[in-house]
């Protein structure tokens, strides 16, 4: 894993779109491979960037399973209470963990839009962005908050990509892959896991586009 963590490119700020947006690609990949067509089906329970390593490629790997819990066939299909304690990191935990909720694979699917939307903004899930309200005062609010607000207030797409793209990507980005990557995580990150899809419908959408250039 020559390039490291995820984690260490965003904030070395090395990747340009093409690298992200395979990056998600092949995240999505490699987690429906452990959902669905593992013998015995994996729930990564930690997603996030310093779990996914790159290769000399800056292919994706998802790494650091010490959270991991396995499920067999009969398990697969329903929540599964087996969880003797939270597992996860602040910032990307599925609202499951904190309700005491079944668990399913679906925390990941949770965990792996917010690392997306990190992706697209350059922002960590913690990092609040302050926004002057009509009153002079200051309204916080946190990532996924905040790009809902600017995808639905915005006149047009373009419009709101210019605001949530990280700047260090200098506009240079594929308008229809930044669309589609986004539309895909803000499902990802629904509060009723079942409203989220599942990682294989993730990669089928985002491949949907990926042979639909639209230079920016």
């Amino acid at each position: 894993m020559e390039h490291g963590s995820l984690a260490e490119n965003l904030v070395s700020k090395r990747l340009d779109w093409k690298q992200r947006f395979n990056i998600a690609l092949g995240t999505a990949r490699g987690l429906a491979y452990l959902h669905e067509e593992c013998l015995e089906w994996v729930l990564h329970c930690d997603v996030k960037p310093q779990n996914i390593l790159l290769d000399s490629d800056f292919q994706p790997k998802v790494a650091d399973f010490g959270l991991s819990k396995l499920l067999n066939r009969d398990e697969r299909g329903g929540s599964n209470p087996a969880f003797s304690r939270i597992r996860g990191t602040r910032g990307y935990m599925a609202p499951e963990w904190l309700y005491n909720l079944g668990i399913t694979s679906k925390v990941d699917v949770f965990s792996y839009g917010i690392v997306a939307l990190e992706m697209v903004t350059g922002k960590s899930p913690m990092e609040i962005r302050s926004l002057e309200t009509g009153e002079g005062g200051v309204e916080h609010r946190r990532l996924v908050t905040w790009v809902t607000g600017k995808v639905k207030s915005a006149p047009t797409a373009m419009f709101w990509m210019e605001e949530i793209v990280d700047p260090n990507l200098d506009g240079q980005f594929d308008a229809s892959q930044v669309e589609i990557l986004v539309k895909v995580a803000l499902q990802c990150v629904q509060d009723d896991m079942n409203e989220r899809p599942s990682m294989s419908q993730v990669v089928e959408m985002l491949l949907s586009r990926d042979n639909r250039i639209s230079p920016r």
